[in-house]
């Protein structure tokens, strides 16, 4: 009676620890649905890194840009606090799984690798990568083939720097990762390098005048054309629903308005009519 009586308790132990750990995920998360898990921390915590004219911190120290206004409006459509959260870009997709952020939403191009990784929006902006340089370098460096030994750097785990391994001539150069498109820039502008690869959004926003003067765009140098879109966990339900309020964003005009605002009507009619 007593080996029935443990045989019982221990088959009753098994079924409990089965129905505790059903609909869980490795991390004790709810797996049946990734909203669910977003909502109930009322909050969608956003990775980004600051660069203009995606998330940057205007002249009063608050947090602006295309990227913070469009997951503003788009939070208020879901009825979450959108909160913005610096992270290492490097590391984005692991701060993601590990649900570090819920997603990554800072100018996050689009590619077949990062599919393994993370599902993908509805793309809202094109993009390319460009080559900045000092101006004094003009007639220096006109090409890739220029570069080809010179001392070159881009963002670390960026599209920047898959460009820059991809290109025959540049993948030549000394290289050396940035812990930021931001931070590269301010590395060339002291000297450190001969030339950068970044975005092109935020270098037509930063080169040219202001503190970034003396810099400027090898201009007729093809690397690579992207899109940009918001990176959710593989399998999220976030992914449909964002979707669906990006669309009405689109045909209400409020995207159109924020390129508007931000100079990159060009690059979200590319993206939205393709």
């Amino acid at each position: 009676m007593k080996k029935l009586l443990a045989m019982m308790l221990s088959l009753l132990c098994v079924f409990s620890l089965a129905a505790c750990t059903a609909g869980q995920t490795t991390d004790g998360a709810d797996a049946a649905s990734d909203y669910d898990y977003i909502a109930s921390n009322g909050k969608l915590v956003i990775g980004i890194t600051l660069y203009e004219p995606m998330n940057y911190n205007d002249a009063n120290g608050e947090l602006t840009g295309f990227d913070t206004e469009f997951a503003q409006a788009v939070c208020a459509k879901l009825g979450l606090e959108p909160e913005f959260q610096v992270i290492d870009w490097d590391m984005k997709e692991s701060e993601l799984s590990s649900r570090n952020i819920d997603c990554i939403w800072n100018g996050l191009t689009v590619t077949e690798e990062r599919r393994e990784n993370m599902d993908f929006s509805t793309s809202y902006l094109t993009n390319k990568q460009c080559l900045v340089i000092n101006s004094s370098n003009a007639g220096t460096y006109t090409d890739t083939a220029s570069l080809a030994s010179a001392m070159l750097s881009a963002e670390g785990g960026s599209a920047g720097e898959d460009a820059v391994s991809s290109d025959a001539n540049l993948s030549q150069a000394s290289y050396t990762a940035s812990d930021s498109q931001a931070s590269a820039l301010l590395a060339l502008k002291s000297g450190n390098y001969d030339a950068i690869v970044i975005d092109y959004t935020l270098a037509t926003a930063s080169v040219g005048s202001g503190d970034y003067a003396d810099l400027m765009i090898v201009e007729g140098v093809q690397l690579a054309d992207e899109e940009y879109a918001i990176g959710f966990r593989l399998d999220s339900d976030m992914t449909a629903k964002v979707n669906a309020i990006i669309q009405e964003l689109i045909d209400d005009g409020t995207l159109a308005s924020l390129a508007e605002k931000y100079d990159m009507t060009e690059l979200y009619e590319g993206a939205v009519n393709k």
